[in-house]
Parts: structure tokens; C-alpha cells; sequence
């Protein structure tokens, strides 16, 4: 939102909630304005995974429409859909349409439908939008490679085979220091010019130092915000317009994409995705209302594995681990590096998505240390993203489709929404609770994160700030969350053991408001259960 309408939303807000004495207000559903960016619960789909509405196996826009009731009793407040674009893959990442729906999701009007519907509930859609590269088959790409004549041969960045090394070699990034594996032959032909695509030959890079490609995708943005009525969009691959050389050029290229997606809606969100550590992830806050946290998800599992805290930070494809560091320190000094690009950054955190190893796998299966990960996400500061099925425990390692295997509705394996595209390896009926029976158990895993959303509402956990709490062992993970005259304590046991903690740290805490496990306190101690948590008001 712009300035002045979010201080005509708090002030409304105020009112709203001024008889609530000095708790704001809890629940979005009473709020007579949507949520803002920074107060949302998101909710990412692989649409193919998700409901299938027509019996055909493959998961479609109409089956989501029909399960918006559901992620509405879930408490979301926005939806980010992986790419539904035209494409000759299952997953969508390799575009051959930037204006089409595939066919098999159904059509542009399913689509508005959805967007319809979804916003008659106060939720939100965001789209991927993939444009870092298009697909092998997109017809700009077929054109380009009749040869440098052709009409979008500028479209991609191209190297003759012997040039690559010398001229174009700067084009490597952490994740692949052999370039010319990014550099792919024409036909095969590797005697001849080579084309370059990051990720595989499949995904041929876009070149943005060519302005029709901006053109392109500047229209075909303001299509999908204004002809169908998307609230945003996540950016695949932010990271990698321009070789890591150029990174100031990506970073004023992303200013200039906002810019000009904000003149079509000035209330656009845009998150992106770059996977780097802090310190270079935080110039690009200029041009994305939020980016995804990749260490906040790490150093969470891991903490929850290792019993004990740690804070980890990307170094190349891997992780370094800190085990001294606390997570409230951690944020509080990364976060004012992506402020000072944008002051009104948001910052979105997740357990995982669509290209990690799922939660409940990473874990063990290990219910408690599935609940304690939710926990930890939902009462720690950053607008949070649920992976879809993470909500009812899900499973999956990689290879990716096994991590987006279809989503568990009901026991019976015909039960009308189940999708059958492919045949799950690791998520049955019989290894995770359907959603439909978890709905019905209060002691659920979904109820569980039913009721840490409802907790993430309170204004005090989407906008307060977070102060270190130390109890002096490393097994607790322990912080203040602050907002206006509103301050909780939240604690949270790593250990497989009960532990008794002094409670004077705790003295001015008095009121449990949430609890994981069965939690005591009395003027001299606190107590949590194994891998419990609880949350104390002033």
C-alpha cells in the first residue's frame, strides 16, 4: 500500500479495535479492510498437484476454485501458483506463451473465475511469472535460432564455441563455476555457436540488454494485472537476469520492472527469488516489495535436528553454520541491509517449497519436530508461505516430482480431488492423515497450523520487532516480539527432554495465550514438554 493509505488502515484499524484494550485486533475475517502485504499468510500451489476438477488426474484451476473454502478455514490470505503458462513440462518453468493458460489447467476465464472467487474471500493470487528465460520451444526461441538474421535473435545471448571461455566467461555464479555447461550447441552441433541457458538447455537465458525484451515482458505483466486481475507476482530466478558480474545491472533492471508494474497497480506485490546470502541478496530489495529468506528455512530444520540453536547463512551452494549466533540477532542485523534499499521491505520466510525436501522428511516424520518447525516460522518475524500438503504433513525427497506429489484430500484414493498424474512415492493415504480427516481432529497437525495462523494475526508477531530472551543453554530458543504498548515472550523447547527454566527472566510475562504441549508456569519456573513452545502476554 502507499503511504497514506496505510495510515488511513491503521487509523480505521484503531477504532476497529479500541475496545479490545491493548491487543490489536486478531482475527483478518473481522478486518474491514483487506490484510496488507506484511500482515499475510501465503499458501503456495503446484496447480497439477492440487484438486483435479474434471476427472482427467491433473490437478486445474477449477478444482482450486473448489477448494478455496478450505484454505479460507485455513486462515490464508493470499495463493502463489506455480507457473500455469503453456509449457512441454510438468512443472511449467519452460514457457512457451507468457499470455496463455495450459490447457490442461484450463482456461484465461477459469482463471479469472478463480481470482474472483478468491477475492470475494479476501485472498489474494500471485502468479509465477517466469522471465529469466522462456522455454526451448517458445517461437521467439525457434525463430532465433535460424541465425543471426533472424527476427528474435536478440531475444538470447549468444557465443560462438571458441569466444565462450575468453569472452563470456564472467557469466558463472556460485551454484555452477563450469560455465560451459551453461552454454548449449545448436542442434548439437558443438562445433558451431553455443546459446546460453542457466539452468539447462530446455530454458534458454532472455537477453535483457535488448529493450524489446523488456517491452515484452513489461506488456505481458500489465496483461496479467489488468486483463485477468492478479494481485503480484513471485520471480523465478531474480538472481540471474545478468551474469554475477553485473549485478548492479540486475538490481536497477528489477527497479525498473517494479516501476513499472506499480504504474499498472501502485498496490503490486512482488517477490522474488534470490537464493544468496544476505549481504548480496539485499541490493535487490529495491526492486521487489519482498524476497524470499532461504537461511531463516535452514537454520530452523536444522536447529530442530540438532536440538540446539544455530543460524546459518548461504555460502555458494551450501551452508555455513553459526552455533553461537541467535536467530533475534541474526535478524536484527540483517534486516536494516534490505531496509536500506527499500524502507518498506517485507520479508518472507518459509520451512520449504517446491525445489526443497519436504518438512515432515527433513524431520523424520517426527510429529513433534514438525509441529516445534511451525512454531518457530509462525512466531518469528517475516509474512509466512506454507507449502502446500505442509500443513497436513506431507512428504517428499527429491528428485523434484517427488517433492510435489498430489495432495491428500481424502482416505479413499477415488475421492474426486485427488490427482492421479502421477503415482506418489512417498504421500499415500496410508503414510500421511488426509486433510479432510485432520479438519475433524483438534489435535491435528492442520489444526495445529490453523491456530498458529490465527497467532501470526495478532499485530505483535506480523509487525513487531524481535529481542534475544537468553536462558542460557543452547537447547531454547527464546525471544520477545514488540508492538506498540503489546509485548509476548515465546519459547520454544529444541530438546527431546522436559525443561524447567527460571521464570524471573519471565516475571513481567504473566498470561499464557498459546501453548504447544503441556505447559506450566508459577513464579519460580516454566515449564515445557519435549519440543514445546508457548507464548506469553504482559
Amino acid at each position: 500500500m502507499k503511504l497514506q493509505q496505510q495510515l488511513i488502515y491503521y487509523i480505521l484499524l484503531l477504532i476497529i479495535t479500541s475496545c479490545g484494550g491493548r491487543e490489536m485486533s486478531q482475527d483478518a475475517e473481522n478486518k474491514s479492510l483487506p490484510v496488507a502485504w506484511n500482515q499475510a499468510v501465503f499458501y503456495e500451489i503446484f496447480v497439477q498437484s492440487f484438486a483435479d476438477s474434471d476427472g482427467d488426474g491433473i490437478g486445474d484451476i477449477n478444482g482450486m476454485t473448489s477448494k478455496l473454502d478450505y484454505l479460507k478455514d485455513l486462515g490464508i490470505d493470499a495463493i502463489w501458483l506455480m507457473p500455469m503458462s503453456p509449457s512441454p513440462s510438468y512443472h511449467k518453468y519452460d514457457v512457451t506463451d507468457y499470455l496463455g493458460i495450459h490447457p490442461d489447467y484450463g482456461t484465461i476465464e477459469d482463471f479469472k473465475a478463480f481470482i474472483q472467487a478468491a477475492h470475494q474471500k479476501n485472498i489474494k493470487v500471485v502468479m509465477d511469472f517466469v522471465i529469466n528465460h522462456s522455454g526451448y520451444d517458445h517461437p521467439w526461441f525457434q525463430n532465433a535460432m535460424q541465425g543471426k538474421n533472424a527476427k528474435y535473435r536478440d531475444y538470447y545471448v549468444w557465443a560462438d564455441k571458441d569466444s565462450i571461455v575468453e569472452q563470456m566467461a564472467k557469466k558463472v555464479t556460485s551454484f555452477d563455476s563450469d560455465n560451459i555447461r551453461q552454454w548449449h550447441p545448436v542442434n548439437g552441433d558443438s562445433t558451431k555457436e553455443h546459446y546460453y541457458g542457466f539452468f539447462y538447455g530446455g530454458m534458454p537465458d532472455l537477453n535483457y540488454d535488448n529493450p524489446a525484451v523488456r517491452a515484452e515482458m513489461y506488456e505481458a505483466g500489465k496483461f496479467w494485472l489488468t486483463d485477468v486481475g492478479v494481485d503480484g507476482f513471485r520471480l523465478d530466478a531474480a538472481k540471474h537476469i545478468y551474469p554475477d558480474d553485473r549485478a548492479e545491472d540486475s538490481h536497477a533492471f528489477w527497479k525498473e520492472f517494479k516501476t513499472e508494474m506499480e504504474k499498472i497497480n501502485p498496490d503490486v506485490y512482488l517477490i522474488g527469488e534470490v537464493w544468496a546470502d544476505a549481504n548480496t541478496a539485499s541490493p535487490y530489495a529495491a526492486g521487489f516489495t519482498s524476497l524470499f529468506n532461504f537461511d531463516r528455512a535452514f537454520s530452523i530444520l536444522e536447529s530442530i535436528n540438532k536440538e540446539r540453536v544455530v543460524a546459518a547463512n548461504i555460502a555458494g551452494h551450501s551452508y555455513q553454520i553459526d552455533s553461537t549466533a541467535n536467530l533475534a540477532d541474526v535478524i536484527n542485523t540483517s534486516l536494516p541491509w534490505f531496509e536500506k534499499y527499500n524502507q518498506n521491505f517485507v520479508e518472507a520466510s518459509f520451512l520449504s517449497n517446491h525445489d526443497q525436501n519436504r518438512v515432515a522428511s527433513v524431520l523424520g516424520n517426527d510429529q513433534s519436530k514438525i509441529k516445534l518447525a511451525a512454531s518457530m516460522l509462525f512466531t518469528l518475524p517475516g509474512t509466512p508461505y506454507i507449502y502446500y500438503g505442509e500443513e497436513i504433513g506431507m512428504l517428499g525427497l527429491k528428485p523434484d516430482e517427488n517433492i510435489r506429489e498430489p495432495m491428500v484430500w481424502d482416505a479413499d484414493e477415488l475421492d474426486g480431488a485427488r490427482t492421479s498424474w502421477m503415482q506418489p512415492v512417498y504421500t499415500t493415504a496410508t503414510s500421511v492423515e488426509p486433510a479432510m480427516k485432520q479438519v475433524r481432529d483438534d489435535q491435528s497437525l492442520l489444526s495445529h497450523y490453523k491456530s498458529l495462523i490465527s497467532l501470526k494475526k495478532r499485530d505483535v508477531f506480523s509487525l513487531g520487532d524481535i529481542q534475544n530472551l537468553d536462558f542460557g543453554t543452547y537447547n531454547i530458543v527464546a525471544f520477545t516480539r514488540n508492538y506498540g504498548e503489546t509485548s509476548a515472550a515465546v519459547v520454544h523447547n529444541l530438546s527431546n527432554q522436559k525443561v524447567e527454566l527460571g521464570a524471573q527472566t519471565l516475571s513481567d510475562y504473566s498470561s499464557i495465550v498459546w501453548s504447544q504441549g503441556e505447559v506450566s508456569k508459577s513464579q519460580s519456573a516454566l515449564i515445557l514438554p519435549a519440543r514445546g513452545s508457548v507464548v506469553l502476554l504482559k
